[in-house]
């Protein structure tokens, strides 16, 4: 892994959450409290009640952390590529489309021990929907990650942890394989560089289609990750909470923040592959290929 990707992929990463968080915001809240029916319900009462800056909620450990976490997902996705190419005996031949999406599954797992403990602390604080003129439960992030370790142990950082693995396992490996098939579709086959617009193009449906395999676990993961919070804990488990789930609110609610999830993938994806490609490009001296992208959904 370069030093360039590295970088790359962190401040690329950076910039997609900071886009991206006031829809994620929305989104958890609809996911987990049912007094938020939809998307401008929801958004509306959190702007009257909390201001723009109820939006922003448990924003800075996500920012502080996704350079962790970019460099495990694309860490992990390159090596998988190359050890998958080494042992076939083709270090010089292009990836097949089953080699990226086994590449993405693995690096989107690997990442889930890095990023549950942010993300639960994320989801808390997003659904702190009391007023300012309250005294929330959670003061801010690293009150919120010590309150939990107080209450619930190292355990309770990495409740959610299975949905989350299960989530963005699948997740990365279609966001992977999806940028790689309309990447090679606008290159016309050829590995030379997209122009930017491609690379927006590409990075918004890749993040489109990753979120649409990962909705229903992610509305699961929120989903146990807020349990017992307000009240006595609902789900007994992983399973219990699925069925659960399905069997008081129907199957249409594993896909309630889909819309959602989609209408924030776009325009993040494309400004994390623009920022991507625009710092790799001043960083390397060598003309890259954008066949494979190295940062994340969120």
């Amino acid at each position: 892994m370069h030093i360039a990707d590295f970088l790359s992929g962190s401040v690329a990463g950076a910039c997609g959450v900071a886009v991206g968080f006031p829809l994620d915001t929305v989104k958890v809240r609809i996911q987990t409290q049912k007094q938020f029916t939809g998307l401008y319900q929801c958004a509306l009462e959190t702007l009257s009640k909390e201001g723009a800056h109820g939006f922003f909620k448990g924003m800075s450990l996500p920012l502080t952390t996704v350079s962790m976490t970019s460099s495990v997902v694309f860490g992990t996705y390159r090596n998988c590529l190359q050890c998958m190419k080494q042992a076939r005996g083709a270090d010089w031949s292009p990836n097949t489309k089953l080699e990226i999406f086994l590449a993405g599954l693995a690096g989107g797992v690997a990442q889930t021990s890095v990023m549950s403990p942010g993300d639960i602390v994320k989801v808390r604080l997003q659904c702190q929907t009391e007023s300012r003129m309250l005294r929330p439960k959670y003061h801010g992030p690293v009150h919120c990650l010590l309150s939990i370790i107080k209450e619930e142990g190292i355990k309770g950082l990495y409740r959610g942890a299975l949905p989350l693995m299960l989530r963005d396992g699948p997740s990365y490996a279609t966001y992977f394989l999806t940028y790689a098939t309309v990447s090679e579709w606008m290159s016309g086959g050829s590995n030379k560089k997209l122009h930017w617009s491609g690379v927006l193009l590409a990075g918004g449906v890749a993040g489109m289609a990753g979120w649409t395999v990962g909705t229903p676990m992610d509305v699961i993961k929120a989903r146990l990750q807020m349990d017992g919070v307000k009240g006595p804990k609902r789900y007994k488990g992983f399973f219990h909470c699925i069925v659960e789930t399905g069997r008081t609110e129907g199957a249409a609610v594993f896909f309630r923040s889909l819309g959602i999830n989609c209408l924030r993938a776009f325009p993040v994806n494309m400004v994390v592959f623009f920022t991507y490609e625009v710092l790799t490009g001043f960083l390397k001296t060598a003309p890259e290929s954008v066949e494979s992208p190295h940062v994340g959904l969120e």
